[in-house]
């Protein structure tokens, strides 16, 4: 999966501008459905009648690739590697019973994970593209979403902030926004 652009461009200082990013202009078209953005690990679970049967992480690209605006995907998850060990209580804590078969992009969230800002009491994987939690009435204009945002309380774990949002068209196109786009002066 391809990093998700932030539906607009950013300003010398990171921060949104009121441009809207070329490619995302179906989002202020009314296109798509906006769904809760949750701040943890990304990875990919592959599931096979039930069960999971590879578990991947989104491997962050060098500056240099940043650069060249390369992507470089998904890379196997090792459960004996200590920097995979949260991705994997995870996983483990995750009923994929009733998943269908296919590979599917995630966030892993909770304990030990990020933080774990929507104060999770334990480890999960959250399928966002198969059972997104869907946020209706999301404003569609710069001044509406900034306003939309700064009060947006997470709606996957009340009482504590949202990350951001994500916008998901029927075509399978998806873009997103944070909180912290609107960050004034905020520094890569």
């Amino acid at each position: 999966m391809n990093k998700i652009p932030t539906i607009f461009d950013r300003g010398e200082h990171f921060e949104v501008t009121p441009k809207v990013r070329e490619g995302t202009e179906w989002v202020f078209q009314g296109e798509g459905v906006a769904t809760e953005k949750l701040d943890g690990t990304n990875i990919r679970l592959t599931v096979s009648a039930g069960k999971v049967t590879s578990v991947e992480k989104r491997r962050n690209p060098t500056r240099e690739e940043k650069a060249e605006g390369i992507e470089p995907g998904y890379v196997p998850a090792k459960r004996e590697d200590p920097n995979d060990v949260h991705i994997f209580r995870a996983v483990d804590g995750t009923d994929t019973g009733d998943w269908p078969d296919g590979a599917w992009p995630c966030e892993a969230v909770g304990p030990k994970i990020q933080g774990n800002p929507l104060g999770l009491s334990k480890p999960v994987c959250y399928p966002f593209t198969l059972r997104p939690v869907v946020i209706p009435d999301v404003p569609r204009t710069f001044d509406g979403l900034r306003e939309f945002l700064g009060n947006f309380d997470s709606r996957y774990s009340p009482g504590h902030p949202a990350e951001g949002l994500v916008f998901h068209h029927p075509d399978g196109r998806m873009a997103k926004l944070k909180k912290k786009d609107f960050s004034e002066g905020r520094q890569r």
